[in-house]
């Protein structure tokens, strides 16, 4: 089974917007190609963007959901 946005972001499905904006940079900072050089980094840095894409929208957020 695929991970859900909410893990990807590692939040809850209650996270509110500020939450889930915090936890995005956290995320973007750690696994940005430009800071982590491992091969994996890129990979897991375009999951994570994809995941703030739609669950900080909230019309995208709640189609998600």
């Amino acid at each position: 089974m695929a991970k859900s946005l909410y893990e990807t972001l590692q939040v809850n499905e209650n996270a509110t917007q500020e939450e889930i904006k915090k936890a995005y940079k956290k995320l973007a900072r750690q696994y940005h190609p430009d800071i982590n050089k491992e091969p994996t980094a890129e990979e897991k840095f375009k999951e994570i963007n994809a995941a703030y894409e739609i669950l900080s929208d909230e019309k995208k957020r709640k189609q998600y959901d």
